[in-house]
């Protein structure tokens, strides 16, 4: 058996990204952008009111001041004039200063009749006017690669840009294998279980920037997973979940080495999860997940979605870890290192962990109400609560 390093090292070795593609700005939430986005214009483009009022010029701006209106701005309406001494634009938040003016006094601080107005005794000193490219230069560049979030597309509109060049998505073909599995809605014999993990890998695929399909459950023969297995080499990625052990049914190793896989390796020191296959499958990805519910998921994390993230073009793609206070006491670890299903909170002396007192790897209800994952590493020794301990935030 492998540590799990040297298992996500080898997933990861000689992946690159599919290609990039250029969508439209609308559709590009949660892409990796691949290439560097360049504004057209600086923002704001010109100098602009932050607030309501009236624009002057500033070296009078005094209590009592009395100056003339001679127009009006509002945003998206410039006044084309000049401001003089004694001279007020009424103006509006995000409308253009005018020539002349270097300041704004805010409508709460005039006193206005008819086309004049009186600066008030408690006039606020700010300006109020938002420099031309304040927020960012002409020459502003966003950097790739990044996943975009919505203040990304945000700031990419902000710059003119309309379209985006991304990585591609990489679509995953999930195979659930075995006789005892029906889909979600069936009619399961008393001796069949519901296909859970196919739609908790598919979501975490899906979340992570890549597609998944759901092919169809994979019997217990040689012939229906060739069948399938022939269906799947069309995706990116080739994803089995269960038979890849060492029982008598457990056909998944021995048909996909027929089918051409370089195997990188089979069987991890980790719980849950030992029972994981890599390698190659026909030039494409591929992972042999175990078939307990809790085993695949936690595999999912710990090295499909790593594999999918550098496909992506993105740095950085492994889990990431932090420190957290252990909130009760734990035994010694055995061989493997264990990822235990865990609560994280936030405390008022910092982030506490602590462990599910179940840890079957069957225990879905487990995985659900976990937030995290703790680590224990391979013979790591009895921890007391208070100590200072490794997890994964889910």
């Amino acid at each position: 058996m492998i540590s799990v390093a040297e298992a996500q090292d080898l997933c990861l070795d000689g992946l690159t990204t599919l290609g990039a593609e250029v969508v439209a700005l609308a559709d590009a939430a949660q892409r990796t952008l691949l290439a560097p986005a360049s504004a057209a214009r600086p923002q704001p483009p010109f100098a602009a009111s932050a607030m309501d009022g009236y624009a002057v010029v500033s070296d009078r701006a005094v209590p009592g001041a009395v100056y003339t209106v001679v127009g009006e701005a509002a945003a998206g309406h410039a006044w084309s004039g000049t401001i003089g001494r004694g001279q007020a634009l009424r103006i509006f938040t995000g409308a253009p200063i005018p020539d002349g003016a270097s300041r704004v006094i805010i409508q709460e601080d005039v006193t206005r009749t008819a086309d004049t107005i009186r600066l008030n005794e408690n006039l606020d000193e700010n300006p109020y006017i938002r420099p031309a490219g304040a927020d960012f230069p002409a020459d502003f560049t966003l950097p790739a690669p990044r996943i975009l979030a919505p203040s990304d597309l945000a700031l990419l509109a902000a710059m003119n840009v309309a379209t985006v060049t991304v990585a591609r998505k990489p679509h995953v073909a999930l195979i659930a294998t075995g006789d005892e599995l029906v889909m979600p809605g069936g009619n399961p014999r008393p001796d069949q279980i519901i296909a859970s993990n196919i739609f908790g890998l598919k979501a975490l695929i899906d979340q992570n920037g890549g597609t998944a399909s759901i092919l169809p459950i994979a019997a217990d023969t040689k012939d229906a997973l060739r069948e399938t297995l022939q269906a799947a080499v069309a995706a990116d990625v080739i994803v089995t979940i269960g038979g890849a052990s060492v029982g008598d049914h457990d056909l998944v190793g021995e048909v996909a080495q027929d089918f051409g896989l370089d195997r990188a390796f089979y069987k991890i020191a980790m719980r849950p999860g030992k029972p994981l296959m890599s390698g190659a499958l026909q030039g494409k990805p591929f992972l042999g997940l175990p078939g307990n519910p809790v085993s695949a998921m936690v595999c999912g994390h710990l090295f499909l979605i790593p594999l999918i993230r550098k496909m992506l073009g993105q740095h950085d793609v492994l889990p990431t870890e932090i420190l957290a206070t252990l909130g009760t006491d734990i035994g010694p670890n055995g061989p493997r290192a264990h990822y235990m299903r865990s609560r994280l909170i936030d405390g008022p002396d910092g982030r506490v962990i602590t462990p599910a007192t179940r840890q079957d790897s069957a225990l879905l209800t487990v995985l659900a109400e976990a937030n995290a994952l703790l680590i224990r590493p391979v013979r790591d020794p009895a921890r007391r609560a208070g100590e200072q301990i490794k997890a994964i935030p889910l």
